[in-house]
């Protein structure tokens, strides 16, 4: 496993672009359908089988029999590599919301205290930053992953199972990278098979040359229940000598998705952005011969813009299934601000399709780009990258939040789901929305039943006050409404916390009109000199009614923080609610 600090040194690989996340969308005045990449500037697929396989006692009676290290044992990463961004000045942001109405938001159903660094602690004698806090809802458990622990709860709170490391999912597994405490963790329930997978990846050989070169694992197991306490599949598919950085998952028709950001270690030129469908029918029945096939859309073959650093992948909510044989959007965008090349502001929509016969295809092309309002993505931030948002107290701006300033990423999840007549996407990204603010543009994605893309609304949600709002995650109910979470902060008097937005169906295009609510209220400021914020948080949609949001995000309390000598006593906390009318 990984000390935190140091792990995320090799996100700053290939500093390619600004925090990125991708949510609901305005119909813009112009569209642009781009054509598919020329097959010759692609790789052919990559068709592998798993390069190990087994199955678990149930976890609820091995959690109590782990043998582990007694203590986190950080590794030597290599030094960061490619462009650094700086913040040229502020460019006005042509979608931004500045009214926060009244609030009219459904009320909080549950709220509880999740994972923390004190189990970290607790468990693996250490502690970690960030968290990256995600999790997923199914019809009586809520699972949560961070670094670099897991548990499960019962949705009024109970811990039913946990905290165990990571790397406990994965004890006595052929691949034994797996069993390691790595992170970047995923959770998913895919409603239509009441199946639960937990991954995470592997990190052994990230210090190459330093250290034994080695292969690099997505490493995934998945319940052969609906009971998240039970047995698991466990499967691991390698990427090679690439190690598969901030690897995001989505359940499709066939196929669960992962991309990732990759990095060639034996040949440090490689950088690009790896997307792989694993077969999905197979795994659910526990079959050791599952497939997988993966691309690699990699630098100097793809337009940097058009790859940035990191793609999302489709991940399906509601009962109804896509369309057999319809292709899974993965969705990125580009900022002209940025020094990558875009010379527009776009989300770029790829698709990927698989078909698992006995001689399976697959194909991936750059399907649209859709020029978006303009927004700017390279937050102003010093001394470094990630010092970036102010916090009551504090001073020395080393000890600012990172706000993912200098990367094109996207973040965890792209929130998918078939209308029947349309299939709607949402995802966000954190931008600059005014000089020195921090807030959440956000776009819906519509696809008729031709195949055509289209940004139905978009906005940039940030009152005209002095909070910064970032890190968000966002989804869709069954009647069309859109939640947003989020995290919250200002250098006066708000305290890291998490809070939530919405909008009804029919309300007025690019605007949240049902006011902002407050999950939890932070008391107390992070003080660790790494500046990392957990990259990503996650907003999912109960399956039982698709109706009710669930969301995990971190923050911090004064006695958290008083735990954590290194100023790194983050908390998490799980919240559910209702919007009106569904």
């Amino acid at each position: 496993m990984i000390d935190g600090s140091q792990r995320r040194r090799i996100r700053r690989f290939a500093a390619l672009g600004v925090g990125v996340l991708l949510a609901g969308l305005l119909t813009p005045t112009h569209t642009a359908q781009a054509q598919p990449e020329p097959a010759s500037t692609l790789d052919k697929p990559t068709f592998t089988r798993a390069a190990g396989f087994d199955v678990t006692a149930p976890l609820r009676d091995i959690a109590g029999t782990v043998l582990r290290s007694a203590a986190i044992t950080p590794l030597q990463l290599p030094e960061e590599r490619g462009p650094r961004l700086t913040d040229r000045g502020h460019s006005p942001d042509e979608a931004v919301q500045s009214r926060k109405p009244a609030p009219t938001i459904g009320a909080i159903t549950a709220n509880f205290e999740g994972l923390s660094n004190q189990d970290n602690f607790t468990v693996l004698g250490g502690r970690v930053n960030p968290p990256d806090p995600v999790g997923d809802v199914g019809p009586n458990h809520y699972v949560e992953m961070v670094n670099l622990v897991f548990g499960v709860y019962s949705k009024t709170g109970h811990l039913l199972l946990g905290p165990l490391a990571l790397g406990d999912l994965w004890t006595g597994f052929a691949v034994d990278e797996c069993a390691e405490h790595s992170g970047d963790p995923i959770v998913l329930y895919d409603q239509r098979a009441d199946r639960w997978i937990l991954t995470q990846f592997t990190t052994r050989g990230v210090g190459y040359p330093n250290e034994p070169a080695n292969l690099f694992y997505n490493c995934v197991a998945i319940s052969t229940t609906g009971d998240p306490t039970g047995s698991y599949y466990r499967y691991a598919f390698s990427t090679g000598y690439n190690f598969p950085d901030y690897p995001k998952y989505g359940v499709w028709d066939d196929s669960y998705l992962i991309t990732t950001r990759e990095f060639g270690t034996v040949d440090p030129s490689i950088y690009g952005i790896g997307v792989y469908g694993l077969e999905r029918d197979r795994m659910i029945a526990g079959d050791p011969h599952a497939r997988a096939v993966s691309f690699l859309l990699q630098e100097g073959r793809v337009p940097l813009n058009l790859i940035g650093d990191g793609l999302l992948p489709a991940d399906g909510d509601g009962p109804r299934s896509p369309r057999a044989g319809s292709p899974a959007p993965i969705v990125g965008t580009q900022d002209d601000g940025a020094a990558y090349g875009a010379t527009f502001d776009a989300v770029n929509v790829w698709e990927f399709n698989v078909t698992w016969n006995a001689v399976p295809t697959a194909s991936i092309g750059l399907k649209a780009q859709l020029p978006t309002a303009g927004y700017d993505s390279v937050f102003p931030c010093q001394p470094t990258a990630r010092d970036c948002l102010p916090q009551p107290g504090i001073t020395d701006p080393a000890q600012y939040l990172d706000v993912l300033s200098y990367r094109q990423r996207p973040t965890w999840r792209l929130a998918y789901r078939d209308f029947g007549s349309y299939e709607a996407m949402v995802t966000n990204q954190s931008v600059e929305a005014r000089p020195g603010q921090a807030g959440i543009r956000w776009w819906e994605l519509r696809r008729d039943r031709r195949g055509d893309y289209r940004i139905h609304q978009e906005g940039t949600f940030a009152p005209d006050d002095t909070v910064n709002r970032w890190m968000g995650s966002i989804a869709q109910d069954r009647k069309g409404n859109i939640a947003l979470g989020y995290s919250v902060v200002n250098g006066t008097d708000v305290y890291p916390g998490i809070r939530y937005t919405g909008r009804l169906a029919g309300d007025r295009r690019g605007q949240f009109t049902l006011g902002e609510a407050t999950i939890v209220t932070g008391t107390a400021a992070q003080t660790s000199l790494n500046s990392r914020w957990g990259d990503y948080t996650s907003l999912n949609v109960d399956p039982v009614d698709d109706c009710t949001f669930w969301y995990v995000n971190e923050y911090y309390t004064q006695a958290g923080a008083a735990q954590a000598p290194a100023g790194n006593g983050w908390q998490t906390r799980i919240a559910s609610f209702r919007l009106p009318h569904c």
